[in-house]
């Protein structure tokens, strides 16, 4: 396991509070972060790659399905 895929690891778990956090103080603002927060970790452990690299394909992905909903986990 590289450092990348650890990384990924935390920062699902990081997300995962974040947007636990968010719920509870009623923030949607917040919560949405933790859930972009855990699909970025995703993509790090799954392909072992960094988090620049990581953001980039998330941003990519975003840009190209505008009407993507991060609220309807």
């Amino acid at each position: 396991m590289n450092q990348d895929r650890f990384a990924g690891i935390c920062r699902q778990f990081t997300g995962t509070m974040k947007e636990r956090w968010g719920n509870l103080t009623n923030d949607p603002l917040v919560a949405a972060a933790g859930i972009r927060d855990q699909h970025e970790g995703r993509i790090r452990e799954r392909y072992g790659v960094s988090q620049e690299k990581a953001a980039r394909q998330l941003e990519d992905f975003f840009a190209r399905n505008r009407n993507w909903d991060l609220s309807s986990r």
